[in-house]
């Protein structure tokens, strides 16, 4: 199987990407870790007039992964995409305890999920299916409607300090795609729905390590709120410095070119008190 990446941001491109052995159009929304929007829907009319010449068989595919957002904020089957993929362990599952992953598709696609299950095994054990159905789902909405809260007033005071470079989070007036955030990104009744991952840039300096790893660093020290580890979705509020972190494998050219920066950092709000997650990050602040 080959693979082809693109720039699904500028989506009249595309067009020139797709080849006749073309399948599948895999993305994520938001992106890992710069928060980006892809356009669900854009995509689906991409897909859609490249099929018009196909034969079923043939037809290019819309898969999304959606485990930042989780389906409290972002439902993309409603969207367009052809099949769903999230993350049991993070947002789905909520607290950090148990890991899996679920594919969500019209019942068209049973058959051919369950010959892969078949097949290649990767079936949760009860025990693991049990704390995310039981504990996990019937909390979702709620741990999701709290921690964006939370988000939100982390990304105003990010904003406001002096030495942030940038925030990028969907629920902010300053945020670049903040009428596709407002379209895309909405709870099961309606109301725009932000989530609960930010990204955020330091001013940097010409010290040799980045002022971002200095603060992550000080934070795993000392913070009485925050964690350092690469998870997100859980109840804590976790933080990663992802150049050096989840992105180290990728080359310094490929990473900066996707996005990320050498004093980007990644925040995923937990249920924490927002003055005591806000407090931790001020006193981290004022020691970089």
């Amino acid at each position: 199987m080959q693979v082809r990446f693109t720039n699904f941001l500028k989506t009249e491109s595309l067009f020139d990407q797709v080849t006749p052995a073309t399948r599948v159009l895999y993305f994520e929304t938001p992106t890992n870790p710069t928060m980006e929007l892809i356009d669900i829907t854009a995509l689906r009319r991409v897909a859609d007039q490249v099929n018009v010449s196909r034969e079923e068989r043939e037809r290019v595919l819309v898969i999304v992964d959606n485990t930042f957002a989780t389906p409290h904020c972002q439902r993309p089957l409603k969207l367009g995409a052809d099949i769903v993929v999230e993350s049991l362990t993070k947002g789905l599952g909520g607290f950090g305890t148990d890991m899996g992953g679920a594919v969500i598709a019209p019942a068209e696609w049973y058959n051919h999920l369950m010959l892969f299950r078949k097949d290649f095994g990767g079936v949760l054990s009860p025990r693991s299916a049990w704390g995310i159905l039981v504990y996990g789902l019937p909390t979702l909405a709620t741990r999701m409607s709290n921690m964006q809260k939370t988000a939100q007033r982390v990304a105003e005071f990010l904003s406001k300090h002096p030495k942030v470079a940038s925030v990028l989070y969907p629920g902010t007036e300053c945020f670049p795609q903040k009428a596709l955030a407002h379209r895309q990104m909405l709870s099961p009744d309606g109301k725009f729905a932000p989530g609960s991952m930010l990204y955020f840039v330091l001013k940097g300096s010409d010290s040799k390590q980045s002022q971002a790893e200095k603060l992550v660093d000080y934070l795993a020290e000392h913070a009485y709120s925050i964690t350092l580890a690469v998870s997100l979705g859980q109840i804590k509020t976790l933080i990663e410095h992802p150049f050096s972190m989840t992105h180290s494998a990728l080359p310094d050219d490929q990473k900066r070119a996707f996005g990320m920066h050498p004093e980007g950092i990644r925040i995923s709000l937990g249920l924490e008190d927002w003055h005591d997650i806000i407090r931790d990050l001020e006193i981290a602040l004022e020691k970089v």
